[in-house]
């Protein structure tokens, strides 16, 4: 360990985040290791660790001969004053070697509220900002993750941007970046070649114009890059990587159990979900495999909770006999199940009673909006009924809170659609009443909104965010309405979600606003304690930049969009058609019901797991 890091750790919070030496951590003998690769998270070690993509990557890279992947995480601010105090630069857990002497350092960006922590994470580590002022192979920066689907606010400052999932294309990139520094490439003609792996975009290859108005003109592509880049995907889930010897970290991180992937993508089409357009097509693991690698994983790390984990866990055809399979084991080990991510809709007392045997620690819906009008703008496909049912099945078995998620303007909402919030979970303490097996605890009922963003590759991508005074009054209205002792209503910060709007729509002239916050002081933004709108609206007004032109204005149906260049596999059509359906209150059941055609199931060749 360095002796500055020893004269540190004593002196700043949760030392065991900058330590390594976790178990199932990797450590090669450097002798044998021809490629770094610095993986880096853009935010705390408990976030990050709990991220299960950054779990998977890091067992596929640190599988291939001669490369060793070590992770790397944004320190909290004790840390980073002790750390630049001590001229000390941002270094990897395993080896603890400053990170600028890696071959590659790779970001996994998942919220965009993380982009100044990247500026901030390259700056420790004494690398340059700008891709142009790295004029050699090494260190090659990358970034990865679904904030990636829109990259331009990060394009000055990232080499290149891996799309979609990362098990392939980051084999194929490194084998690349291994022959171009065996060979003596340039720089530029390493990134030619990578720009022609699928998945792979390169911000320098692409020229971007505007009009008059601030809109984007054109992007031309330049030296053989193609004009549109498509995502990669895992095809076969039974074949993709599973971390079964995952690391078991010193210090409590926020997901501290085992998270099992039972499939990916999402049959739903919720009209608002970035991840459930860019994730698809569905593709399901196998109910046995899910139940070796969870029992394998479990018996490895001695977690003693599983999570069974995807964007709408309970769609999984078999879930109820992947946990017959499972309740052996579990029952055997005294290992929970969990479930985070249920729907209203399939709710089922089978499901509930294999939940039951775990703590009753309370269930989760979203559904999303007040009213049945604006659900079915949305296309949640849930009513009333469903949820009510769902919750009458939860109280009959024991269950005594129930957490309820909403969105605040959403497109088309009213002041009917915002009161519908309250009336519902009023209705949902009434059915406590009438349903409840236990009544001695009480019911706690929690009503949570957020500030809706509209986001790239959705149906809502061409919507506005209604203002911030707005959202603050609808708040208010719905905080008046909710009049039951027993419901809690908590609601999300208005500014954080603002700035959020600016850089998922953005273009890369954010990029300029992006750096004068961070020499402001923006770094880890998506803390509260470190977020400040006003130094973001400082930056705006020195970069002579509008934040509301990003935000709050409706694009045009021919509009370029900033990242036209990419592409998640839904085409530009169909999310079209999914806005005009919002608008028209009609819904689009879900692929299991019928193939709706998106255009996602080409990447899987016609077919995918519904």
């Amino acid at each position: 360990m360095d002796k500055r890091l020893e004269r540190i750790l004593p002196r700043v919070q949760k030392p065991a985040r900058y330590t390594g030496g976790e178990y199932n951590a990797v450590i090669k003998d450097a002798a044998g290791v021809d490629t770094r690769i610095a993986f880096c998270f853009p935010d705390t070690y408990e976030i990050g660790m709990s991220n299960l993509g950054m779990r998977i990557l890091y067992g596929v890279m640190n599988q291939m001969p001669g490369v060793w992947c070590q992770r790397v995480f944004a320190p909290w601010g004790d840390m980073e004053q002790e750390m630049r105090q001590a001229s000390m630069p941002l270094f990897a857990l395993e080896s603890g070697e400053p990170i600028t002497d890696f071959d590659i350092v790779a970001f996994s960006i998942g919220y965009e509220m993380a982009f100044p922590a990247v500026l901030n994470m390259l700056d420790l580590a004494g690398i340059p900002f700008h891709a142009k002022e790295r004029t050699g192979l090494t260190p090659l920066v990358i970034a990865g993750g679904t904030a990636m689907y829109n990259p331009e606010p990060l394009a000055d400052f990232v080499d290149l941007v891996s799309l979609g999932e990362g098990e392939e294309v980051t084999v194929e990139l490194i084998e690349l970046h291994r022959t171009a520094r065996r060979e003596g490439w340039s720089k530029e003609r390493f990134l030619q070649a990578a720009a022609q792996l699928d998945g792979v975009y390169v911000p320098s290859l692409y020229d971007v114009t505007y009009h008059a108005d601030g809109t984007v003109e054109a992007i031309v592509p330049r030296e053989g890059a193609p004009a549109k880049v498509t995502k990669r995907i895992i095809h076969d889930m039974d074949k993709s990587y599973f971390p079964v010897k995952t690391i078991v970290p010193s210090t409590e991180i926020v997901q501290d159990r085992v998270t099992l992937e039972l499939f990916r993508g999402c049959i739903r089409g919720c009209r608002f979900c970035q991840a459930g357009y860019v994730y698809r097509p569905v593709r399901n693991r196998s109910r046995d495999l899910c139940a070796q690698y969870g029992i394998e994983a479990c018996a490895d790390t001695g977690y003693q909770e599983m999570t069974l984990s995807s964007l709408s866990t309970s769609d999984y055809p078999q879930l109820t006999e992947l946990c017959d399979e499972l309740d052996a084991y579990c029952t055997e080990h005294h290992v929970n199940l969990s479930l985070p991510s249920l729907r209203a809709d399939n709710f089922s007392m089978a499901l509930m009673q294999r939940l039951a045997k775990g703590r009753k620690s309370g269930l989760t819906f979203a559904p999303e909006a007040g009213t049945q009008r604006l659900r079915d703008v949305i296309n949640k496909n849930v009513t009333q009924e469903d949820l009510l049912q769902s919750c009458a099945t939860a109280f009959a078995g024991g269950y005594n809170a129930v957490k309820l998620y909403f969105m605040l303007g959403l497109p088309t909402e009213t002041d009917e659609d915002v009161l519908g919030i309250a009336d519902l979970a009023a209705r949902v303490m009434h059915t406590w009443r009438e349903t409840a097996s236990n009544k001695a605890r009480g019911v706690r009922i929690t009503v949570s909104t957020s500030w809706f963003v509209p986001k790239p590759h959705t149906a809502f991508q061409w919507e506005p965010q209604i203002s911030k005074e707005e959202y603050r009054r609808r708040v208010k209205l719905l905080q008046e309405a909710i009049k039951t002792k027993t419901v809690t209503y908590n609601w999300h910060d208005a500014d954080t979600s603002f700035l959020e709007a600016i850089l998922a729509r953005g273009d890369r002239r954010l990029g300029k606003v992006l750096e004068t916050a961070w020499r402001k002081g923006a770094k880890l933004d998506a803390w509260e304690e470190y977020f400040s709108l006003d130094r973001w609206l400082e930056a705006f007004d020195d970069c002579g930049l509008d934040p509301h032109f990003y935000a709050n204005r409706r694009r045009e149906k021919d509009e370029v969009m900033p990242w036209s260049m990419i592409s998640s596999g839904v085409t530009e059509a169909y999310l079209w058609r999914e806005h005009e359906k919002a608008f028209a209150a009609q819904t689009t059941p879900d692929c299991r019901t019928r193939c709706n055609g998106c255009g996602a199931n080409h990447l899987v060749g016609g077919t995918c797991d519904v």
